[in-house]
């Protein structure tokens, strides 16, 4: 299928393709390098000038932060850093911003967050970022290094770092910019409010002072100072780090036509009519396996989010003999770094604008870990008898290994408040029924065999007449229910308020700020609080 502008083809990529990104690793440490093809842009006419990106950029990203966790394990330290003397990175790129459909500039600014997310999970799994920034940050550059574990700036008396998005744009900076600012780094929130209104940014003695950096050096002395943050990045890393030795991530190749995807563990079916996506899981067993698993459902998801956004409700099956997760629950790193993506990939799910529901009908096997893929559906539908009745397993996987944004375990999400019918769910360690699985609150509804078409076939039709807005509203709301994290504030708060700015005319109509950008006029505000 033709892609929508904006959008690659495909997800996948590595590092010989790659137009945006250098890696070089040298022993426990990585070096990657901004250094943009200005004519690389997915869009046509669109220049991404001063290392700025789009989509096509943090796709590389992407897949140099999961490469570097499991093919390069020894990797202590990455410094991330600029090929250009004097910029690290302009932000998104806003030609491509004012073009961009809706649809694009939010799941851009989605993508852009998980990713961002990966890379603090990177650094708390043992590969600790370190923004070097030998040029001016500016927007989601800035952002960029926000991401990583350290910050530090050189002392020129030019570079800076800045948040201009309001100032400039009349919008936010949508990839966890504000957020970070005051939660993680605990800048005081009026400094973060007066930084945010500058468009030229805060230079190095005062970033440092308001906390926005972590050191700053003058250009002679900046390579003392990166040397010194990698020593102590590897001084903290534990020995043993040294003598890991990766594994390659395989091309996923996955067969396309405009009906299906075919993946090794998953087909995804395309119902256009119907407005619906169905992905059927096949099971994997071997620890290879379920890495490759966890990589194709990713993959998937995001051609479903780019691709197919008509495609307003994902049903999720599992088809196969029972699920042997024991693998994947090993002790070793290997098992430890494909639970910590297949983690990743169900938020993903989470926080996909799309209405997931999950089938648990005969010939199923959401056991275990693949009933955690269940559990991150909004509703779970499931045959409660008659020949070949299927059944669910609780195991090991569902108590506590795979936690949601908000830093609860699904099940605990679910029995949020009701600690006695968590208990009871825990509790069970023999497969359930459907009749079982409902009393126990494991599932939403459980029709008999006689009810059961005609009840899903209402459920599902249902679901695909409400008005997609209306649910994407709603489904953000409810998933996000419990604690408060950095992760659900970004995904809950700052991204639905970014999207309705995306919206509104200040920003995005034909008089407003994008429009007017490096051209010479102004902005027309509608000056009306809502």
């Amino acid at each position: 299928m033709t892609p929508p502008e904006g959008a690659p083809a495909s997800f996948e990529t590595d590092p010989s393709r790659w137009r945006h990104w250098r890696l070089a690793v040298r022993g426990r440490v990585a070096r990657l390098t901004l250094a943009v093809d200005e004519r690389g842009a997915l869009m046509d006419g669109v220049l991404l000038k001063r290392n700025s990106y789009d989509l096509g950029v943090d796709v590389e990203l992407r897949d140099a932060v999961e490469r570097l966790r499991f093919e390069h394990p020894e990797v202590a330290c990455v410094l991330v850093e600029s090929a250009s003397p004097d910029v690290f990175c302009a932000g998104a790129n806003i030609a491509m911003l004012a073009r961009a459909s809706h649809a694009l500039k939010v799941n851009f600014c989605k993508l852009t967050n998980e990713t961002r997310f990966s890379i603090e999970a990177a650094s708390a799994a043992g590969q600790r970022y370190i923004a070097v920034l030998a040029g001016t940050a500016s927007g989601g550059g800035y952002e960029l290094a926000l991401a990583c574990e350290r910050i530090l700036l050189v002392d020129d008396r030019r570079a800076a770092v800045s948040l201009p998005e309001l100032p400039l744009l009349a919008v936010l900076p949508g990839t966890g910019g504000l957020t970070r600012l005051v939660d993680k780094r605990r800048v005081r929130p009026d400094r973060a409010d007066l930084f945010c209104t500058l468009e030229e940014g805060v230079r190095a003695p005062r970033a440092l002072e308001w906390g926005l950096v972590d050191a700053i050096a003058r250009p002679s002395e900046l390579v003392a100072l990166v040397q010194r943050e990698i020593d102590a990045a590897l001084a903290a890393a534990p020995a043993e780090r040294a003598t890991l030795t990766g594994v390659p991530l395989e091309p996923l190749s996955p067969q396309e036509s405009d009906a299906e995807l075919r993946y090794r563990f998953l087909r995804v079916q395309l119902g256009a009519e119907a407005r619906r996506a169905v992905l059927t899981v096949h099971p994997p067993r071997a620890l290879a396996d379920w890495l490759r698993f966890a990589r194709e459902l990713d993959d998937a998801i995001l051609r479903l989010r780019f691709h197919h956004p008509e495609l307003g409700l994902w049903i999720l099956r599992c088809e196969g003999d029972a699920v042997d997760d024991a693998a994947l629950l090993g002790a070793d790193r290997l098992a430890r770094e494909t639970r910590a993506l297949f983690g990743r990939v169900l938020k993903r799910i989470e926080c996909s604008a799309r209405s997931v529901f999950a089938v648990v009908d005969r010939g199923s096997c959401f056991h275990g870990a693949l009933f955690e893929l269940a559990l991150a559906a909004d509703r779970i539908y499931m045959l409660a008898d008659g020949a070949d009745a299927p059944a669910i397993r609780i195991g090991d996987a569902n108590r506590g290994e795979f936690l949601r944004a908000n830093g609860l375990s699904r099940l605990e999400q679910r029995f949020f408040g009701d600690g006695a019918a968590l208990e009871r769910a825990l509790a069970q360690r023999e497969a359930l029924g459907g009749a079982e699985a409902l009393e126990l609150g494991l599932v939403t509804e459980a029709p008999d065999e006689i009810d059961w078409d005609e009840a899903l076939r209402v459920a599902l039709e249902e679901r695909a007449s409400f008005s997609p807005d209306a649910l994407s509203g709603l489904e953000a709301n409810l998933r996000f229910a419990g604690p408060e994290t950095l992760e659900t504030k970004v995904f809950a708060r700052l991204s639905a308020w970014q999207n309705w700015i995306f919206l509104r005319p200040n920003a995005s109509g034909p008089d407003g700020a994008l429009a007017a950008y490096g051209r010479p006029v102004r902005a027309k505000f509608d000056w009306k609080r809502t």
